[in-house]
């Protein structure tokens, strides 16, 4: 059974102001996309990403390059149907259809739904209407509403993938959300419950709500790493995991690679997990002339069970020589594929000392480094 969600994210949001559609407006220091795909992305119940994007869009894509990306259209119902004929040939047998607007769904709300699609045929998240409700003509009250049995919707909404392509090509258009396309084709929509934190932002003030939230919800932490080896013979040194040639070689019980061990003790600080001392001894033999991407696995291992997501590495190198421009993309696309993260979330930059000490005297490399995690 694989399991896709399709995050429609095509609209342009006009009622949010901002010179930009409200889904690349900016959010604690994010867009909404952003914090939108990572919901999903860090959940183990989604097997497959599906990003619906407006046609001037369509070159943010490769932001994404976990998901797949389509071309949506002038109408929600259109743009979702566009990205349910994306997924047509696979083997995705259900999909979750939610609103990129909606940053902060919780991973209990997606686990409800795909919970109840194991006996239903669609679920869908809402939340009891509470308050009264009043009906108003030129200002004033004209009438009350019963509120019995209304219910607010939210995304995602879930459905057995074969059943919800089949109502979409089906329907004539113009429905309010995918509960209304399966409804109008039979098919029986099961109510879970929703979350007061799950939002769609829609107004200017809805931004400052949903920051408000992440700051009350999010367990968010900062780490830093520090690093240094000597040089000592050699004909190369491995940096962030690329060996990048020199006339010397670093020193170490590992591979010495000061960039990876510094963005490791960062994650292992953040974590408030000691360091790689501790984890990986020196005085245990194992570990001599150990490749560093051992340790950096193991450090991203421990935070992913804690529940964090690395959100961004940044790491600088300190040294006289060798170069490190010429080789930072393929450090980039290293620390990228070891911690998860896209590399656009991962920093490596160098700086000399000038030729202030023992980096200054080119007896050795120095590395620091910051990363953020983040846990909703």
């Amino acid at each position: 059974m694989t399991t896709a969600v399709l995050i429609v994210a095509a609209g342009r949001g006009v009622r949010a102001g901002g010179d930009l559609p409200k889904q690349w407006q900016p959010l604690a220091g994010r867009t909404v996309t952003d914090w939108t795909v990572d919901a999903f992305r860090n959940s183990p119940l989604i097997d497959r990403i599906i990003l619906v994007l407006h046609a001037d869009d369509m070159h943010r894509g490769a932001f994404y390059p976990d998901a797949l990306i389509a071309e949506g259209s002038a109408t929600r119902a259109a743009s979702v149907l566009a990205g349910l004929r994306a997924l047509q040939g696979s083997d995705c047998t259900r999909v979750l259809i939610h609103d990129v607007a909606r940053p902060l769904v919780s991973p209990r709300v997606i686990g409800d739904v795909l919970d109840a699609l194991k006996t239903a045929k669609a679920a869908a998240p809402a939340l009891a209407v509470t308050d009264a409700l009043w009906c108003g003509s030129g200002g004033t009250v004209s009438g009350t509403q019963d509120r019995h049995g209304l219910f607010r919707a939210q995304t995602p909404q879930g459905f057995h993938f074969a059943d919800i392509l089949a109502a979409h090509l089906a329907h004539s258009g113009g429905a309010a959300d995918d509960v209304e396309v399966a409804r109008a084709a039979g098919i029986d929509v099961v109510i879970v419950a929703g979350d007061e934190a799950n939002l769609k932002i829609t107004t200017p003030g809805d931004f400052a709500r949903a920051e408000h939230l992440m700051r009350t919800t999010m367990d968010i932490r900062t780490g830093n790493g520090f690093d240094v080896h000597r040089f000592g013979e050699g004909s190369f040194v491995t940096l962030c995991g690329v060996e990048v040639p020199h006339s010397h070689g670093l020193v170490g019980h590992s591979d010495a690679d000061v960039g990876m061990h510094a963005v490791t003790d960062a994650i292992y600080g953040a974590l408030a997990d000691g360091d790689i001392g501790q984890h990986f001894p020196p005085s245990d033999p194992q570990w001599k002339g150990a490749a560093s991407d051992i340790f950096l696995r193991h450090a991203v291992s421990r935070a992913t069970d804690r529940g964090f997501t690395i959100t961004n590495a940044d790491c600088t190198l300190i040294c006289e020589h060798p170069k490190i421009g010429p080789y930072a993309v393929e450090m980039r696309e290293k620390m990228a594929s070891i911690t998860g993260m896209t590399m656009d979330r991962i920093s490596v930059k160098a700086t000399t000392s000038e030729q202030l000490g023992f980096t200054g005297r080119k007896e050795g490399i120095a590395a620091m480094a910051t990363v953020t995690l983040v846990k909703a």
